[in-house]
């Protein structure tokens, strides 16, 4: 059986040294997918961008910079805040994201204490997963 970590939060999209955006987003972390964070970011009315991060890299990103490519994600500062930047890049765009560090903490806490860091291989199953991308061909 799969468990599920979910969070909701408000994260800023940076325009300009001078201004952001609110972007609300919902995180979610299933122990079925024990690698994976799955973010979905709510860019209008009904409009979202969802994008899938290694949860190791959100973790390492509360500390240090990480990632390389269309992901980097380091820790910060704004307005008296700490925040954790996360840079995306694709072919539509480029985007610079703060979100609240005590939150994202929180959450990945929260994903630690379903899958502890170490044992993600406990709960993802190779054969079944190699038997799904084989069937789809």
């Amino acid at each position: 059986m799969n468990t599920t970590v979910s969070c909701e939060l408000h994260l800023r999209l940076v325009v300009s040294s001078e201004s952001s955006l609110p972007v609300p987003a919902g995180l979610r972390y299933d122990t079925g997918d024990p690698y994976a964070v799955h973010a979905t970011f709510h860019t209008g009315a009904e409009e979202t961008v969802e994008w899938v991060f290694a949860r190791d890299l959100l973790a390492e990103g509360l500390h240090r910079p990480t990632g390389t490519g269309d992901v980097r994600v380091w820790p910060s500062r704004s307005h008296g805040q700490g925040v954790v930047c996360i840079a995306l890049s694709s072919p539509e765009g480029e985007a610079l994201l703060e979100a609240p560090a005590r939150a994202l903490e929180s959450f990945l806490k929260r994903t630690d204490a379903a899958v502890p860091p170490g044992t993600e291989h406990r709960h993802f199953d190779l054969d079944t997963e190699l038997s799904h991308i084989l069937a789809e061909n």
